[in-house]
């Protein structure tokens, strides 16, 4: 058995293998669909934009992202054998495709797309069965690193939902006032000490979101589907085409993949009271791969895009004290229905976008402070300071320099753009390269005090 961390680290209500009462399951699991369903369905949706797809694959495409969401997720948290972390991990349609995903879709289409997906697959399988021997790499302050790194650069879309106004005609200040109410009510359930408040704080906030919008006239009915009201997955819809030129962009970012995978794996952990060293950590880290990597092997088979483990999760296992993993299996079975019968779910992806951004506001910043926690669980020593001042400088730093990058050969502009991807690489290769001197002087402050 794994050791536990500190409990008031964690604060869990209902922890790793505890059975959550029907009620409260409910609640949590559709917090849970509700901080990640947009997420999973936006790629689809931005790419079917960009690239003139007509609406009846867009449809086809959104589904099957709710699908392999939610085999994914599934396979997450249900644990086969080797595969899969045990954890309360979900996943979904990864954002870090966008760019050769656009690549593929210019060159060739649908097909492409689909076949330099799959193509790029076996990265993640071949490497999950050596990760345990890989720990000195990968070590706790690289996870953290790129855990807070995801938690940054995620933050500002929160922030630029805020600015959107929530619906046409609306005054200018009328999405930031929403947003401010609802993190106010999260807040709120938050503090009030009782369990219950803490298990439905995003849910609470939500819908106070939604019944504002609903009141003031903001909030806008979905469009009525012109398909049909059961989506089937269909194997290799669009067929498959191949180009070496762009296997290697594919097959890097399934490596920069695994890396955000294994710090989500690791917050995961932590949060969950687990310790996030020895053999049961690596061997989770090792199953959560191979569930991504045979969840992508779906997802592009059903003629979807790459999924990867979300970090969401982290941030409402924090704000409900909720880490128990047959959570997830009600929300494989939420995420199916919103998938294969897509009038279900079209309720959500209208959700006000003051409403998703703050949300994504609160969410994200606790993403990032789990990555803070994980970054400094074994202290900071001087050398570990330095390491981290370098990776979040390059990975905060250069992705904003956008006119600069534009200039930059393809793949390394595709590379450099993600602040995770190389952010993270510096965070390895420093780790690697700086001798580690003497371990025994640590900074035992708190995180406040070094910072």
């Amino acid at each position: 058995m794994s050791e536990p961390v500190n409990a008031q680290t964690t604060r869990l209500v209902y922890g790793l293998e505890d059975k959550v009462p029907l009620i409260p399951a409910l609640l949590v699991s559709l917090q849970q669909v509700g901080a990640m369903v947009v997420g999973t369905i936006t790629p689809a949706l931005i790419l079917s934009g960009i690239l003139s797809i007509n609406p009846q694959d867009t449809a086809y495409l959104v589904s099957m992202a709710l699908v392999a969401s939610a085999l994914g997720t599934f396979l997450q948290t249900m644990r086969f054998g080797v595969i899969g972390s045990g954890l309360l991990s979900i996943t979904g349609t990864s954002f870090a495709f966008l760019a050769p995903l656009i690549q593929a879709g210019t060159t060739g289409g649908l097909p492409l797309m689909v076949g330099m997906s799959l193509a790029g697959t076996p990265v993640q399988l071949a490497l999950a069965p050596f990760l345990p021997k890989l720990k000195r790499v990968f070590t706790p302050l690289v996870s953290g690193i790129v855990v807070l790194l995801i938690g940054l650069s995620l933050i500002p879309t929160g922030m630029r939902s805020i600015a959107r106004l929530p619906a046409e005609g609306a005054p200018a200040w009328s999405g930031g006032l929403v947003a401010l109410v609802v993190i106010v009510v999260m807040v709120i359930a938050q503090s009030i000490g009782k369990a219950w408040a803490r298990m439905a704080a995003v849910l609470a906030g939500v819908v106070t979101g939604y019944t504002i919008c609903g009141l003031m006239g903001w909030l806008q009915s979905p469009t009525p589907g012109s398909g049909s009201w059961i989506t089937v997955p269909q194997i290799l819809p669009y067929g498959l085409a191949f180009k070496w030129e762009l296997l290697f962009p594919f097959a890097f970012i399934y490596l920069v993949c695994v890396l955000e995978a294994m710090g989500d794996i690791t917050a995961t952990s932590q949060l969950s009271g687990l310790s996030t060293d020895g053999p049961d950590h690596w061997h989770r880290i090792r199953g959560g791969i191979l569930a991504d990597g045979l969840t992508c092997i779906g997802s592009t088979l059903v003629g979807g895009f790459p999924s990867a483990t979300y970090a969401q999760n982290n941030g409402v296992i924090q704000m409900t004290g909720v880490a128990a993993r047959r959570i997830g299996w009600i929300m494989a079975i939420i995420l199916l229905c919103l998938g294969l019968f897509p009038p279900v779910g079209r309720w959500i992806t209208v959700m006000p976008p003051c409403v998703l951004g703050a949300l994504a506001l609160m969410l994200f910043g606790l993403v990032a402070v789990s990555g803070l926690r994980l970054m400094v669980s074994g202290g900071l020593s001087q050398r570990d300071a330095l390491i981290a001042a370098i990776a979040l400088g390059v990975g905060i730093g250069v992705p904003s320099q956008e006119e600069w990058l534009k200039t930059l050969p393809g793949v390394v502009q595709t590379f450099l753009e993600s602040g995770v991807s190389a952010g993270g690489l510096v965070a390895l290769l420093l780790n690697l390269l700086i001798p580690t001197g003497n371990k025994a002087q640590k900074l035992k402050e708190e995180p406040a005090e070094m910072l």
